[in-house]
């Protein structure tokens, strides 16, 4: 595996295989960060490629202060909430109280006993973090899903590490009771969640 000191100067020097290898080993991670702020699969696509143009535009300013990987995710989280207020979504998700959120969970479920029938378990659990705040279902996949460390996720966010963790805090405790509308995945989630808390 290539390091990024190495790959960063292949790609400096003209080396086009070194910036696809680039994209490929982040490009997972620059999606799933996008999709969780806009959740509109074509503005993604879009954003992402305006992602990488920009990585590659501004690699020579990198001053290896943190992990390669994690100044593209910066960058891409930049990115996508620039797309979110031009549509005027972040004001409205930012001013919205989680009792919303709760309410519209609710209006689009269906009941536990056709939710568990219609879509697994998983399904269930990304449709309720769907339904979270913008910056708690980003630290929510930033940390359950990339397993970004809490330095890393600040340094992607740029919110200070304290309000990091009480955001995290603040979406288990929300994607809880979220999921305990659908009885039959409350048991399960809980035990999940308890595991997940004693990694922080």
């Amino acid at each position: 595996m290539v390091d990024d000191a190495t790959l960063i100067r292949r790609v400096l020097a003209g080396d086009r295989h070194a910036f696809q290898w680039l994209i490929r080993a982040n490009e997972r991670l620059v999606y799933s960060v996008v999709w969780k702020i806009v959740q509109n699969k074509q503005d993604t696509e879009d954003i992402c490629q305006d992602v990488f143009l920009k990585v590659y535009q501004k690699l020579p300013t990198f001053k290896f202060e943190s992990q390669l990987s994690t100044w593209i995710a910066r960058i891409a989280y930049n990115e996508a909430l620039g797309k979110l207020r031009k549509r005027d979504i972040l004001a409205q998700a930012a001013d919205a109280d989680e009792e919303h959120f709760q309410e519209r969970f609710v209006e689009l479920a269906a009941t536990p006993a056709e939710e568990l029938e219609a879509r697994e378990t998983k399904e269930v659990l990304q449709r309720a973090i769907e339904q979270l705040p913008v910056h708690y279902r980003t630290l929510l996949t930033m940390y359950h899903l990339e397993e970004l460390s809490y330095d890393e996720m600040t340094e992607v966010s740029g919110l200070p590490l304290g309000t990091v963790k009480n955001y995290l805090y603040r979406a288990r405790h929300l994607l809880k009771e979220l999921l305990q509308k659908n009885h039959a995945l409350t048991e399960r989630y809980g035990k999940r969640t308890e595991a997940n808390q004693a990694r922080s």
